[in-house]
C-alpha cells in the first residue's frame, strides 16, 4: 500500500528553516488549497484548507531559498501523523505532509527564479 499526497496551491508564508540536533535541515511552510461547490441553498461557496508541509535536507534548503509567500507550488509527498502533549498537558494531534518533491508553478514576487526541486539526498530521516 502506498501513502502518496499531491497538492497544488498557494504558499501562505515564507518557509521557516532550522537544523535538528543530528544535523538534519528541516524546512516548514504552509500551502492553501481551495474548492468551490454549491451549498444546499444553491449558493457558490469556496472552502480553503491549509496544509503543513515539511521538507528535509537539500529539498528543504532549495525550498527555503526559492519559495516565497504567494507562490503557486505543487507538492508531492506522504502524510505523517503526530501526537504530542502541549504546555497545558492536553493531548494534541496533527498531520503534516513530508515533501519528496516541490515544483514551482509561479515565480516568487521578488523575481526569484522558479523551477523544480527533488534532490536525491532528501529521504526523510525517520
Amino acid at each position: 500500500m502506498t501513502n502518496i499526497v499531491i497538492l497544488v496551491g498557494n504558499v501562505g508564508a515564507d518557509p521557516e528553516s532550522r537544523t535538528s540536533q543530528s544535523g538534519t535541515s528541516i524546512t516548514n511552510f504552509s500551502v492553501a488549497t481551495s474548492r468551490r461547490y454549491r451549498n444546499d441553498a444553491g449558493d457558490l461557496v469556496e472552502q480553503t484548507e491549509w496544509h503543513r508541509i515539511t521538507a528535509f535536507n537539500g529539498l528543504g534548503k532549495t525550498v527555503a531559498q526559492y519559495v516565497k509567500k504567494g507562490m503557486k507550488v505543487s507538492v508531492q509527498g506522504r502524510l505523517h501523523y503526530s501526537k504530542w502533549t502541549d504546555q497545558t498537558g492536553q493531548t494534541r494531534y496533527g498531520v503534516d505532509i513530508y515533501a519528496s518533491e516541490v515544483e514551482f508553478l509561479s515565480k516568487a514576487p521578488a523575481s526569484t527564479a522558479g523551477g523544480s526541486a527533488s534532490p536525491e539526498d532528501d529521504e526523510v530521516p525517520f
